[in-house]
């Protein structure tokens, strides 16, 4: 007798979601083929999200919530942050493209409440760090915390004509020296 797991059930969803959002947007996405690929009926999607953008929104929380707690940021080292940030990404191209899906898809929406205190929480790091003297002043904190996070993935959604001026072995090296010249106190 097969036995419900709903627990299961729903991360076998999350997981079929982000790919099918990774490849197709949420736009392109379409919840029969997304069923399929979780190995569910289509009707369950709708017992456990109301709709298909609500899907693309949970599959974005736990995202978010996935990277602020596998990298979180240690202020007084933005450079191995930021190289931190660049290896997740290099790891999983997937939620990367996801990630821009929504960037496409989501540009017209206020930001999220958990990416709003994430950020805030980062921004607070970095001027405290700024207060210690470990990071620069003359730049503000949101502004380091800006091109920190730009920097860190400027790879991830470029083709091969920018992709190519940097080796792939190279890449987190330019990444990490680039943060140190930018956030390093001037004497």
């Amino acid at each position: 007798m097969a036995t419900r797991d709903p627990d299961r059930k729903r991360q076998q969803l999350m997981e079929a979601a982000l790919a099918e959002f990774a490849e197709y947007g949420v736009a392109g996405a379409r919840v029969d083929r997304l069923a399929k690929r979780a190995g569910i009926s289509p009707g369950l999607v709708y017992s456990f999200f109301e709709s298909k953008e609500g899907l693309f929104e949970a599959v974005y929380e736990a995202i978010v919530e996935q990277t602020v707690g596998a990298v979180p940021i240690d202020a007084d080292d933005l450079p191995g942050y930021a190289g931190r940030l660049h290896d997740a990404a290099a790891q999983h191209p997937q939620v990367m493209r996801f990630l821009a899906w929504y960037a496409l898809e989501r540009a017209d929406r206020p930001v999220p409440e958990i990416v709003a205190r994430s950020m805030d929480e980062k921004i607070a790091a970095i001027e405290a760090a700024q207060q210690r003297g470990t990071v620069t002043s003359d730049t503000p904190a949101g502004e380091i915390l800006s091109l920190v996070l730009a920097l860190a993935n400027m790879w991830q959604h470029h083709t091969e004509d920018v992709t190519h001026l940097v080796t792939d072995t190279q890449r987190r090296t330019v990444i990490t020296d680039a943060v140190r010249r930018l956030v390093t106190p001037r004497d």
